[in-house]
């Protein structure tokens, strides 16, 4: 859509170390899309607790709207977790959520939102895959418990998709920043854009 990734990767450094983004042009069913990858180049752990990650957050040179939103996005992450695993919500760990890739996806989604001068955001009823995830705590259903937790109170839908689609990660995302969930509101077209993702 437009967003430069030097963008989000200045943003972004100040506050976390450690990463890159490698881009590319490639075709997804002979559609042009652009691949994003975080690729992780200093391996400095992957679990932080949720103050660890409201600290770096607070601390960071974001602007207040991306702050406020990072920060709700990973309350968000860290009142289902503690939930799920009977822990405080201040010490519970993230694991997969708390490593840098994951930390780059949502702070930089709302860099990206920001850049863009996006300042209302409309959804669909969430579809959900189905299945099971290997994951740090092992094998469990999708959507993972956290995802359904972070969900709560939103439309969701099946899907025919026998995989996780919606991460925590996403949920928190989506969760954050959608007004409103349903059919598609009338609107102007003025930019499509195709991520390639990776399922």
């Amino acid at each position: 859509l437009g967003v430069p990734v030097s963008h989000i990767k200045e943003q972004i450094a100040p506050m976390l170390e450690g990463f890159e983004f490698k881009t590319q042009k490639v075709f997804k069913s002979h559609l042009a899309a652009t691949d994003i990858d975080v690729v992780v180049t200093e391996d400095q752990g992957t679990s932080r607790n949720y103050t660890d990650i409201r600290a770096m957050i607070e601390n960071a040179p974001l602007s207040d709207a991306v702050r406020k939103n990072s920060m709700a996005a990973f309350e968000k992450i860290a009142r289902a977790e503690a939930g799920i695993h009977g822990k405080d919500i201040e010490t519970v760990h993230f694991h997969e959520i708390g490593g840098v890739d994951s930390i780059v996806d949502i702070v930089g989604s709302f860099i990206a939102l920001e850049y863009l001068g996006i300042t209302r955001v409309f959804a669909s009823d969430v579809p959900l895959g189905s299945g099971f995830v290997e994951c740090s705590h092992g094998k469990i259903p999708v959507p993972v418990p956290a995802t359904i937790a972070i969900l709560k109170d939103i439309p969701v839908t099946s899907s025919d998709a026998q995989t996780e689609i919606v991460t925590p990660t996403g949920a928190a995302i989506i969760a954050t920043l959608g007004e409103s969930f349903g059919p598609m509101p009338r609107m102007q077209v003025r930019q499509v854009g195709y991520g390639a993702g990776k399922r």
